[in-house]
């Protein structure tokens, strides 16, 4: 009987932040035969360029998200809500479970729990308890129940305060590569006039991997209760 494929879901405030702090994770593991799977909450239209209107880059970010998405061999979902308007509601929290239960990730990746964006640690909450209403079988919904391990917390520049890394996911040299030219697909982390985001996750994976001792790392941080270690002998 052959294994079933794994699943990664990497979920992000909006459009370009998984990609970002995870994204030499996902084509990673993608090239090792994962499926990975975005989710972002909003669309991340807000920091539209002069050159499109709110609604036109919201539309170019959801082609952006799915372009980034298939060169992973995967697929990129957006929830309907505008750009720092996320309601941190149990609608919210039910909609994320739904995804969850659907594509049966084996974990989740998201935002630390405090940010310079509000849809950044709103996204933290719905999460945690998305996962929780996921992994419930009494928690009646269209699918049966299914727990995603983590949630792990990726590191991120807007994310800063009292984020610890505890935990270092080596980025092989493949997909480093992979990620660099997937990450293009994103507009604004090419082209921001106010922060280098491809150059800087760059470095980072590198000065990570220093730390790891591999080729590219990125560092993600885990609850308090998480941090538990198993001995069975020295």
């Amino acid at each position: 009987m052959a294994e079933q494929q794994k699943t990664i879901m990497a979920i992000g405030g909006h459009v370009g932040d998984a990609e970002l702090t995870s994204g030499g994770v996902l084509a990673t593991l993608s090239l090792k035969g994962w499926k990975v799977v975005t989710l972002a909450l909003t669309g991340g239209e807000r920091g539209n360029p002069p050159h499109l209107t709110v609604a036109e880059y919201r539309k170019q970010k959801e082609q952006e998200a799915a372009a980034f998405a298939q060169m992973m061999g995967g697929e990129a979902v957006i929830l309907p809500y505008a750009d720092g308007e996320l309601p941190d509601t149990q609608e919210v929290r039910f909609e994320v479970c739904d995804q969850i239960r659907k594509y049966k990730p084996k974990v989740l990746l998201t935002h630390w729990k405090n940010s310079i964006h509000k849809d950044h640690e709103a996204t933290y909450r719905i999460v945690k308890d998305a996962q929780f209403f996921a992994g419930l079988p009494s928690f009646e919904r269209e699918l049966p129940a299914h727990y995603a391990g983590g949630p792990y917390y990726a590191q991120n520049w807007e994310d800063p305060t009292e984020f610890v890394p505890y935990a270092y996911v080596e980025v092989s040299e493949e997909g480093f590569a992979l990620w660099q030219k997937a990450i293009q697909t994103q507009w604004f982390a090419i082209h921001s006039p106010s922060f280098h985001y491809a150059e800087y996750y760059s470095h980072l994976m590198k000065c990570n991997g220093y730390l790891a001792r591999k080729p590219y790392a990125e560092a993600f941080a885990v609850d308090e209760n998480q941090k538990t270690i198993q001995i069975s002998e020295f």
